[in-house]
């Protein structure tokens, strides 16, 4: 099916209300095209695109409330979901935390639908196949990736008026790059809104040279090193970071942001000062949907400024419950850098690690944001500032509040899983052991 158009999404949230007997009913909608295309030993082995519509209605009753999902939007359809809803709801305990459906809301015009991208086509996807495949059958290395692209919409609306419509468009790839005699490996990947930026050869040529450069990795003891950590390297512990920052979980004493004894650390700071972080829906490179999962209208926010803790996010429930504002969590984070590049890093660094990405990572210990994890895909030893040859994979202890304490530099944002992230130059980063995964 096509992606509706904000009249279309309208009309059929009306026609769903209009059938609503509970106290308050809401209704989103949403759907699009998913294509995508994957290969591995240089060779396309699955390809396709789904079309995909899907309605869901939220009944409630008092604090009791009951939902159901549909994918058929005659009226007949409709009317029994509605009922079905408002059945489940009737026999729902109550939710002592449900909050109130929201009002008319002001949603901002998000960036997030680009029409190059909608455009994708099985010929496009194809030729990044091809431009991927060829350089590395020509560097008799081999590679396995994976393109997905996203093109469709979203539509919200209540009994309270509230309604909000988005469009949105992404493209995803990653390529991992092996030699033929498995001891080196490559990887990159990149993610945009606007197809127009993704350039599937020079990305596997990155995961190209990476490959061939970590052929016969030594091992090196673990311990304290200083790090470099290529942007997705650094997004893959800081990501797990923003994802703390809520605030029921440091009032009730579960968060790397509770005080002991009781409290949150909310105006402290924590973090080198050159640490700042905010959120942005309406940032050029990492455009996000103008509302929120409960219906907040997301604005521009600081979550940390100069080092210091400036918000944390709140329900609406928690909100009410602390006598503060709601503050949404945000869909993508972005982490100012400095202006040292990749290569100014490693040229100033006498001893350390370049590190390409994480993987396997695991929580240790919550309260104090701590992680185990594996590089992957490319580490190598710096000495002098030169890199010298690949070391064997390590395994890592480490906490991102103790990393954004110890920065030495950090270079441009770039974006990466949905987030903005610089390259990271950071001291004393801990190894624990080897590991002889490639």
């Amino acid at each position: 099916m096509a992606i509706l158009t904000k009249e279309e999404a309208k009309a059929i949230i009306d026609k769903v209300l209009s059938f609503a007997k509970a106290d308050e009913t809401e209704v989103s909608i949403r759907g699009g095209r998913t294509g995508n295309i994957r290969y591995a030993r240089n060779t396309v082995n699955t390809s396709g695109e789904t079309n995909e519509i899907g309605l869901s209605i939220t009944s409630v009753y008092g604090k009791k409330s009951g939902s159901t999902t549909i994918n058929e939007l005659d009226d007949e359809s409709l009317k029994k979901a509605v009922a079905r809803a408002e059945e489940i709801a009737m026999l729902a305990p109550e939710n002592p935390e449900y909050m109130p459906m929201l009002g008319p809301q002001n949603y901002g015009e998000s960036k997030t639908f680009v029409s190059s991208t909608d455009a994708i086509d099985p010929d496009y996807r194809a030729q990044v196949a091809i431009d991927s495949i060829k350089p590395c059958e020509e560097n008799n290395l081999t590679a396995a990736g994976y393109l997905e692209d996203f093109s469709g919409f979203v539509a919200t609306g209540n009994s309270k008026g509230l309604f909000g419509y988005n469009q949105s468009t992404s493209v995803d790839f990653t390529v991992t790059v092996r030699t033929a005699d498995g001891t080196g490996s490559g990887y990159a990947g990149k993610d945009f809104n606007d197809v127009n930026l993704l350039k599937s050869g020079p990305v596997t040529n990155i995961a190209v040279q990476k490959a061939k450069a970590s052929v016969n990795a030594q091992a090196i003891e673990p311990g304290k090193y200083t790090v470099i950590l290529e942007p997705m390297a650094a997004n893959d512990l800081l990501r797990l970071m923003a994802f703390g920052m809520d605030a029921r979980n440091a009032d009730e004493g579960r968060s790397f942001l509770s005080k002991r004894g009781g409290g949150t650390k909310l105006g402290e700071k924590l973090f080198d000062e050159r640490v700042n972080i905010y959120s942005d829906p309406n940032h050029p490179d990492i455009p996000s949907a103008p509302w929120s999962g409960d219906g907040l209208p997301m604005e521009k926010t600081t979550w940390v400024e100069n080092g210091v803790v400036k918000n944390m996010y709140y329900s609406r429930y928690w909100a009410e419950k602390q006598g503060v504002q709601p503050v949404p969590r945000p869909r993508g984070m972005i982490f100012e850098g400095g202006d040292e590049s990749l290569l100014d890093m490693i040229r100033n660094t006498e001893r350390g690690v370049l590190v390409t990405r994480f993987w396997y990572i695991r929580s240790v210990d919550p309260q104090t944001l701590l992680y185990t994890g594996l590089t992957r895909d490319g580490t190598f030893y710096i000495e002098n500032g030169q890199i010298k040859f690949p070391v064997k994979n390590f395994r890592f202890n480490e906490s991102p509040i103790i990393m954004l304490n110890n920065i030495e530099a950090m270079g441009k944002p770039e974006r990466t899983n949905g987030n903005m992230v610089p390259p990271m130059k950071i001291r004393d980063f801990t190894f624990t052991s080897l590991s002889d995964a490639v």
